[in-house]
């Protein structure tokens, strides 16, 4: 049977030694769970074992045993119970856990764990309390409204599993002391005004300056502000509404 459970590798950041992404340092030990994001076994019932505490991710993740013997962990939808019996069918009831092609879910049911492409598995919708809206169906997309506000495409084949992801209070959480950010892995964020100029781009001046230059850029000198997403995106065509209002949109 293969594992759905492993010890988690930590690099902090670091590939062949030199660092490649700033504020990750050592935390603690944790296993990663491999996750059920394509929700392949079709037509198979599974019964919820047990709901769990997931280190790698905000929402927290349900243990399934099939009718065939094989165990998976899925995303934990808010309202999912132990025993409760779950499956992936074109023909599933639209109740929380069930996951479905976007063709075959009525208009305004929330969703998540969507893919973006038939059997990609889910890739959008997927943090703990967030939950998409169903908002329409053309001939040959369906309208889905995203956490952001964005409006979007998407095929009807792509399946999305209905229901709101759980652990809906983890975006009002406070963490409480440093301490258990470092836990995380998680190094402090200096900021770039308060650096050398050597260091960041924000960097130098006399006493508490301002950022000098023309707009505000990352470490690397890149902008970090106004119009950032690369134009002729593949996605740009799926998306209806932008998620962005106001003169950004412009």
């Amino acid at each position: 049977m293969k594992k759905i459970k492993r010890i988690s590798p930590k690099r902090s950041g670091r590939s062949f030694g030199s660092l490649t992404v700033r504020h990750q340092g050592g935390r603690a030990k944790r296993f990663l769970r491999e996750i059920d994001f394509k929700r392949e076994k079709d037509d198979v019932w599974g019964r919820v074992e047990s709901i769990e505490y997931d280190p790698n991710r905000s929402a927290e993740i349900a243990l399934v045993l099939y009718e065939d013997g094989e165990r998976r962990y899925i995303l934990a939808p808010f309202g999912l119970s132990v025993g409760q019996k779950i499956i992936a069918s074109a023909s599933a009831p639209i109740e929380a856990g069930n996951t479905l092609p976007l063709a075959k879910i009525p208009v305004g049911t929330q969703i998540h764990n969507i893919e973006i492409k038939p059997g990609m598995g889910g890739q959008m919708v997927k943090s703990a309390g967030s939950a998409a809206i169903l908002q329409g169906k053309e001939e040959d997309w369906v309208l889905v409204r995203l956490p952001s506000g964005e409006v979007r495409r998407f095929l009807p084949g792509s399946k999305a599993t209905v229901g709101q992801i759980g652990r809906i209070e983890a975006k009002t959480e406070r963490l409480g002391k440093a301490g258990r950010k470092r836990n995380m892995g998680i190094r402090p964020t200096v900021r770039g005004v308060a650096m050398h100029p050597h260091a960041h781009p924000h960097g130098g001046g006399e006493g508490r300056s301002s950022v000098g230059l023309k707009y505000p850029k990352t470490v690397y000198g890149q902008p970090a502000v106004g119009k950032t997403r690369r134009k002729h995106k593949y996605s740009d065509k799926l998306i209806i509404t932008g998620r962005r209002k106001g003169a950004h949109t412009a």
